[in-house]
């Protein structure tokens, strides 16, 4: 499956959260319901995974990630009013130290679900 169908499943998927539960959850409710929601498409999914952090191609230590999916997307699950620019850093920061492509910030707010993909471009060996 193409990185581009799964992202458009799992931002699906947010919306489907969003459309039967509203604004107001902890975030980690949300987070449940998306798992669900996500393995009802299809999707391989893993909560709270834990990745290896590269420094200059060097494992410096383990890092957990809030969605992990069909070991390809890396999705922060945000539950504020706004998402910040800080949060979109701390995505491609992300990443980058995980050296993963493709990662969705979603955020579940008052205005319902607001999503930024990011992107990190693999290197050149």
């Amino acid at each position: 499956m193409k990185k581009e169908d799964i992202t458009h499943k799992i931002i699906g998927a947010a919306y489907k959260v969003f459309n039967t539960l509203g604004f107001g959850f902890l975030e980690s409710i949300y987070h449940k319901a998306l798992l669900i929601e996500l393995k009802k498409v299809g999707l391989k999914v893993e909560s709270e995974k834990a990745l290896k952090v590269y420094y200059n191609d060097i494992v410096i230590g383990d890092f957990t990630i809030d969605i992990f999916v069909e070991d390809a997307v890396v999705i922060e699950l945000k539950s504020v009013e706004n998402l910040s620019k800080a949060h979109e850093v701390q995505l491609v920061n992300y990443l980058n130290g995980l050296k993963k492509e493709i990662g969705l910030l979603i955020n579940i707010g008052t205005n319902g679900v607001d999503v930024k993909r990011k992107y990190r471009k693999p290197e050149k060996v």
